[in-house]
């Protein structure tokens, strides 16, 4: 069966001539926000989307104000043939702005800064990427005007990062959250996964693992769950680990040795020049 393809805008004003039509016909608006390369952890998103709203829009924008000076910019995978067709049948309107469209007089001088949360984990390794990636996000979000936007629980902090801020700024929407997609053999779907080759992909697989074994250990405790884990990273040479810890997801700061309930396992690592994160949601008793 043949799908048609999602309409596509590369303009502000005509993606929210589109959106107007769609509430005029009174439409609900689903939203994914994503920077292409799509995967099927990706179209998970947007099959969510479809079940909650009328009109899915996703975005396609590789935001240069969330990457570091000796990050990947111009390396990241744009592919948006390819992403259209993946995007078929499930999407109604794609909006893939150039960066002129959407900074026009240059990198936005304003910015949503995402607080002390941002220096940590992610945000250690990545000085100022959650500024650029809310700045963004609330960019998007005044766009599109969406009733409803997806996140992936892959990017735990961003999902943390993202709740927070339409909460503090009342941003009349909610935030749906999906799982982590994964392979048959437990690695993480991302877009960076492209850049393995197998022995690679091979030695990744610690990170999954070790999540597993951190939640076998979570009886007892935070400090049993980061010694089970770290064992199975220290296992496995070619990886280097950046971080991993127990975090609270209330506030994404370490979860102290009297925690209880809810906790996240979060890790990232190198694996040759590819950097990966994962994370786990587990209950300490």
């Amino acid at each position: 069966m043949t799908y048609d393809l999602p309409e596509l805008h590369d303009t502000i004003e005509g993606l929210r001539a589109a959106v107007r039509q769609r509430r005029g016909e009174g439409h609900r608006i689903a939203f994914v926000a994503t920077m292409g390369a799509l995967h099927a952890g990706h179209v998970e998103l947007v099959r969510r989307a479809r079940t909650l709203a009328e009109t899915v829009i996703v975005s396609i924008f590789v935001n240069p104000l969330q990457f570091g000076p000796t990050e990947d910019l111009d390396r990241y995978p744009r592919t948006l043939d390819a992403d259209l067709a993946a995007l078929a049948g499930l999407a109604d309107l794609v909006f893939a702005p150039a960066v002129t469209e959407m900074y026009p007089g240059g990198e936005s001088e304003t910015r949503v800064t995402a607080g002390p949360v941002a220096s940590l984990y992610e945000g250690a390794s990545r000085p100022g990427h959650f500024d650029g990636m809310l700045t963004v996000v609330a960019k998007l979000f005044g766009i599109v005007d969406p009733d409803v936007a997806i996140f992936g629980q892959k990017d735990a902090q961003q999902v943390f990062l993202v709740g927070r801020m339409v909460r503090d700024l009342n941003f009349p929407l909610s935030i749906a959250v999906v799982d982590t997609v994964r392979e048959s053999n437990g690695l993480a779907l991302s877009s960076r996964n492209r850049y393995l080759d197998a022995e690679q992909r091979e030695a990744a697989l610690a990170l999954s693992a070790a999540l597993a074994a951190g939640a076998t250990a979570a009886v007892g405790g935070p400090q049993a769950v980061l010694d089970a884990a770290r064992a199975v990273i220290d296992a496995e040479p070619a990886v280097r680990l950046d971080y991993l810890d127990v975090v609270d997801p209330e506030t994404f700061r370490p979860a102290g040795a009297d925690h209880h309930g809810p906790a996240s396992i979060i890790v990232a690592a190198r694996v040759g020049s590819t950097r990966l994160i994962d994370n786990e949601r587990i209950t300490l008793p």
